[in-house]
């Protein structure tokens, strides 16, 4: 991102799993495993590359296409066993918490989780005050990422022009979506992410949230 004098960052939109909360490493896990009792091999690698990022709705019709069959309570197994290893597991993405206590820049997060998935990782991890009132889910939107709807949606509720924001995302997906929407973006790479996956135009792609604050306050679109 280059400098631009007389522009600003006005927003920071973050996605949630995998920026906010270290979640992708145990949903990788038991989606992989719960997959394979359906009777898909799938490893968790392959998990990682086709659904993070994406919807559930869209997780669901792949998984359904590639058995052949409905699966009328993928939902709730995937969430039974996710619920119980985020409560056993889940710790907020390293330098997350000092980060966010440094932003000076309103922020938000966006997630293509549900708010009830939001409310309890945010919950667990010590994090959901901080985005008390500024929440906002795919299923708010006709079109998940890599879509733009979430992230226009976000900065509409927030009144916030799409230029004036920045996203800071994990998955190529989100990147897409940011992209879409004429953000900004700061992709991060500290995680399982590839950061190949992760570049591309207007994206910055870094792996420490120690950096963060001082990759927003140069960000001067």
């Amino acid at each position: 991102m280059s400098q631009s004098p007389g522009r600003r960052v006005d927003l920071v939109i973050f996605d949630c799993d995998g920026v906010l909360v270290d979640s992708e490493r145990l949903a990788v896990r038991v989606e992989s495993a719960l997959l394979g009792e359906l009777g898909w091999a799938i490893t968790e690698a392959e998990v990682l590359e086709q659904f993070v990022g994406r919807s559930d709705a869209y997780m669901l019709g792949v998984i359904e296409r590639e058995l052949g069959r409905a699966v009328p309570d993928w939902q709730e197994q995937c969430e039974r066993r996710l619920h119980a290893a985020f409560r056993a597991e889940l710790v907020p993405v390293a330098g997350i918490a000092t980060a966010l206590d440094q932003l000076t820049v309103p922020y938000c997060v966006a997630s293509s989780g549900t708010h009830d998935k939001m409310r309890l990782t945010l919950g667990i991890t010590g994090l959901l005050a901080h985005f008390d009132g500024r929440m906002f889910s795919t299923t708010e939107v006709s079109n998940a990422k890599p879509a733009p709807d979430l992230f226009l949606h976000a900065a509409a509720r927030m009144g916030v022009a799409p230029d004036r924001c920045v996203v800071v995302e994990d998955s190529k997906s989100g990147v897409a979506a940011a992209r879409a929407a004429g953000m900004h973006s700061l992709g991060y790479a500290g995680g399982l992410t590839p950061a190949a996956w992760l570049e591309g135009p207007g994206t910055v792609v870094f792996d420490d949230m120690a950096d963060l604050v001082s990759l927003i306050a140069r960000a001067t679109l």
